[in-house]
Order: C-alpha cells, then structure tokens, then sequence
C-alpha cells in the first residue's frame, strides 16, 4: 500500500514507513467509516412526501452517544499511533549517535551550501570542502549535520533517506542519518521559500568507503592547488 514512496535507503528509514502505514490505515479505515455512515444517513433520512423535518437537541444519551463514542475511538487510535511513532522519534531526534562523520548544510534562497570537512576532519580550517547543492557521504556510517537557514525558513528534504528537517534562521539545527546504499539520490526543500522555491535542488551522493576517501583526497588537493 505504500509503493509511492520512494525506495528506502535509511537505516531508521522502515520505521518511519511502519508509522505512516500505522496512520495510513487507521485513517483510511475511518474514512471510508464515515462516508458509508453519511451515505446511509443521507438516503435513510433524505426528504419525503409527507415527512417534515424536526429539531432535535440531542440532549438524550443515545444521541451523545453519536458524539462521545467516535470521541473515545479516536482518541484510543491517537494513543496508539502515539505507542507506534514514540520510540522512533526517540531514535531519530531526542539523541544524536557518535558521529562517523559529519557535515555543514546552509539553505539560502535558492540553493544548499555545504561544508564537509577535509582530510584533517575538523571544520573551520583550510581544506574545508565548500560544495553547491551537493551532499557527498559514505555509505554505512552515521552523518550527522548541523543545519541552519542564512534568509527565510528552508526545510532539507531527502525523501529516500525519509529525511525532513527544517531550518530556521538564527537556530542551528543538528540530526543525523545513515544511508545503506549507494547512489545519487534527490535532495530538495519542502518549504516554500520565495520565487525559486522549485528550483532549489541538490543531490545526494553516497559512496563506498574508498571512493569517498578518494573524493576527500582529490577535492584537498584541488583546493591546495589554488592559488
């Protein structure tokens, strides 16, 4: 039922699918309750000759019951949607993991600015790797960012990664992910940040072990190499 999302290559990306899942059924269940309930009700009580229609307070049990009762069941869905998503968000957002490495994303409109670190790995020095809506990481190791907005509100979004995460001026924000496949996958903003919202756009590379320490090495070198 969830073939629309785009291929997971997250390591807490299935749990994030079991929440929407969770939501996505229970949801849909309660809609199609509802239209079957108001198709009967229109049909059993649509207008006829020689029936006027009356006012009903609804003061008596039976009809708070029409109210109540929905009230209850939604509420014991709520909580339970609420047992299914708590200890992934616990996962995912209440504590970052030892970062393998990590990364600098700035959204400005309308483009990612991101620092990864050099060889050295430390930010801040000389063969910092200044990249335009790029994301190089390696595969199976845990990233961890500190995002932050330079104008408005932007929001990073990586659907494969089941990675959102906004970012608002004047905060830096940090999470973390780790993808399990390599590949060059889509990197956008989900929030709407002025007339070239659409067209702020990047990528995510992920690569094996070797070729990101070659990436690492070639782009130190090519940064020692200006003048």
């Amino acid at each position: 039922m969830l073939d629309w999302l785009p291929e997971n290559i997250s390591t807490y990306g299935g749990a994030i699918d079991h929440v929407i899942r969770t939501i996505y059924y229970i949801v849909g269940a309660w809609f199609v309750l509802a239209e079957v309930v108001f198709l009967f009700f229109i049909f059993k009580y649509r207008r006829r000759p020689g029936r006027s229609a009356t006012y009903q307070p609804g003061t008596s049990l039976k009809a708070l019951a029409w109210i109540l009762l929905p009230v209850a069941l939604i509420l014991g869905f709520d909580l339970a949607i609420e047992v299914v998503q708590a200890p992934v968000w616990e996962e995912i957002k209440q504590q970052l993991p030892i970062a393998d490495y990590k990364v600098r994303v700035r959204g400005r409109q309308f483009v990612w600015d991101i620092t990864h670190p050099g060889a050295d790995g430390q930010f801040d020095s000389a063969d910092d790797i200044q990249a335009v809506n790029q994301l190089v990481v390696p595969v199976n190791r845990k990233i961890v960012f500190e995002l932050e907005a330079a104008d408005v509100i932007h929001s990073l979004w990586i659907p494969h990664l089941r990675l959102k995460q906004d970012a608002v001026p004047g905060r830096t924000i940090r999470g973390w992910f780790e993808a399990t496949q390599t590949g060059v996958f889509p990197l956008a903003c989900a929030e709407l940040c002025g007339s070239g919202h659409g067209m702020m756009k990047g990528e995510l590379h992920v690569l094996n072990q070797p070729d990101f320490e070659q990436w690492i090495k070639e782009e130190t070198a090519a940064l020692l190499e200006v003048p």
